[in-house]
């Protein structure tokens, strides 16, 4: 059978008419038209350009605006769609076999989905997985997650990586009205993100014990009973298996909100602070961030960064941050240990970075992205303060950086 028509796209620089159809299967005899047939248009994507995407809807009806960045991850599409690190964003998958393992509660990485919509080459896959619990679409749609297939993945994420993360309007009517120039105009007046401090939106809201531990075939998640270190970790949009990883190596976890002053965070006595992922702009997170992370790093206590937590602790430093083309989002990452030579396959969901020429003395890069050359990880020479770029944790994988965290647990013990 014929693959399932793709979606037009109409740019503001070369206007041209497009008929969503689709080719029958049998090729048109010799010299006579070809003939098609009609499958609805229900759902568009427009940029602020004006560039305009139409493709079929899927999950729930609506309208977003967000910034359109694309992940090269080949799994873990339900970890990606509620990681928080991807609030304020609409989410565009290269890989084409998004829902073939299905949904279940056990993948997610916070309770709501933070990514704002999706974009799919083809339609969502039937889950053929012996975990799955649900379809895609029906998790998308009782979420009230938005999304688009039928897009040309290549060609969006070619004009992403070529002129930047754009800012855009993803709309899903089942009767496929679709204003488009209002669309437009909606895209080009959303602020975008930098400026923007989104882990107000996603942080806890009040201060509570974490002791869920790592997943394991056959047994699930487990629990830790008998803590030997305390750990304070600080939410800017965490996700659960960070949390969970370092309860696996025997943390008593206590989690506080973004905004968490430093006593709040002290008067738990704890034996390292850790540092979480998060949305938005460093910058705009900073302003209440800054002042606490530096407090606390006048007590001596160890203290682990990751993603935006790398990005806060570095501000906190006298590092500065600024915004990326088009960032790193995928599973597939290589990153270069500078003091091993090693060289880690990382999972990364960042639009933001610390610019490494702004690292005061004393402070020292520790590891570069071997892709485009920037900061991916930093150390406080003499003191038990590291943070990286990417996540270690982590869902989806790969691996390879999991010892960063036996790394924090030494610092503690020390």
């Amino acid at each position: 059978m014929a693959d399932a028509p793709e979606a037009s796209l109409e740019t503001p620089h070369a206007t041209r008419a497009v008929t969503d159809t689709k080719a029958t299967d049998q090729p048109p005899a010799a010299g006579s038209p070809r003939v098609f047939q009609t499958e609805p248009m229900t759902a568009a994507l427009v940029l602020a350009d004006g560039t305009v995407l139409r493709g079929r809807g899927i999950g729930a009806e609506g309208r977003v605006v967000a910034e359109v960045v694309f992940n090269t991850a080949m799994t873990g599409y339900q970890e990606i769609l509620t990681d928080p690190s991807y609030a304020g964003q609409i989410v565009t998958f290269t890989f084409p076999h998004v829902g073939n393992v299905g949904t279940n509660p056990e993948d997610v990485e916070t309770g709501t989905p933070a990514a704002r919509g999706l974009v799919l080459r083809a339609d969502i896959t039937d889950p053929s997985n012996w975990r799955a619990e649900q379809h895609l679409d029906r998790w998308l749609k009782s979420h009230g997650l938005i999304g688009i297939a039928g897009i040309d993945t290549r060609r969006l994420t070619r004009l992403i990586r070529e002129l930047g993360a754009p800012n855009a309007a993803l709309c899903h009517a089942a009767d496929g009205a679709l204003d488009t120039e209002a669309l437009a105009a909606e895209a080009r007046a959303w602020p975008g993100l930098e400026g923007m401090d989104l882990a107000k939106e996603v942080t806890c809201r009040q201060t509570y014990r974490w002791d869920e531990t790592t997943w394991a075939l056959g047994q699930g998640y487990g629990r830790m009973e008998q803590p030997k270190r305390r750990v304070v970790a600080v939410d800017y949009g965490a996700k659960r298996n960070i949390l969970r990883c370092l309860a696996t190596l025997d943390c008593e976890i206590t989690v506080v909100p973004a905004t968490a002053a430093a006593e709040d965070i002290l008067r738990h006595e704890p034996d390292g602070v850790f540092l979480s992922n998060g949305p938005g702009d460093p910058a705009a997170t900073g302003e209440y961030a800054v002042p606490a992370i530096r407090a606390v790093l006048e007590t001596g206590i160890p203290v682990f960064g990751i993603c935006l937590g790398h990005q806060i602790l570095a501000l906190a430093l006298g590092a500065k941050t600024g915004k990326m083309h088009h960032g790193h989002h995928g599973a597939n990452h290589p990153v270069k240990d500078l003091e091993t030579g090693k060289v880690e396959i990382t999972s990364q969901n960042h639009g933001f970075e610390v610019l490494a020429d702004s690292l005061p003395t004393g402070v020292t890069a520790t590891h570069v992205s071997l892709f485009d050359g920037s900061l991916e990880g930093l150390k406080v020479e003499g003191r038990p303060v590291f943070s990286v770029q990417y996540h270690p944790e982590a869902s989806p994988g790969p691996h390879d950086s999991h010892y960063l965290f036996e790394r924090f647990v030494a610092m503690m013990d020390a």
